[in-house]
């Protein structure tokens, strides 16, 4: 049992902190992506497969974007 009431607040909190930080720099990561993918889906012109092929590429980086976004809300509600 530990008798200092802080510590493991103090721990929690570093350990929340950390998971933010990585949760959130996950997220600009898929987001870079998303971008990356759609920028390059508007410049193919001849190549219908590999345009829509991208543009599902993009969509699936929206939707991990989104589920880290709902965990990073669910981190700092708790």
């Amino acid at each position: 049992m530990d008798l200092n009431p802080f510590t493991n607040k103090d721990k929690d909190n570093e350990e929340k902190e950390k998971l933010a930080a990585i949760l959130e720099n996950s997220k600009e990561m898929e987001e870079e992506l998303m971008r990356t993918y759609l920028i390059t889906a508007e410049r193919i012109h001849d190549n219908d497969v590999l345009k829509e092929r991208l543009e599902n590429f993009a969509q699936g980086n929206a939707k991990r974007t989104k589920q880290l976004m709902d965990e990073l809300n669910n981190l700092t509600d708790k």
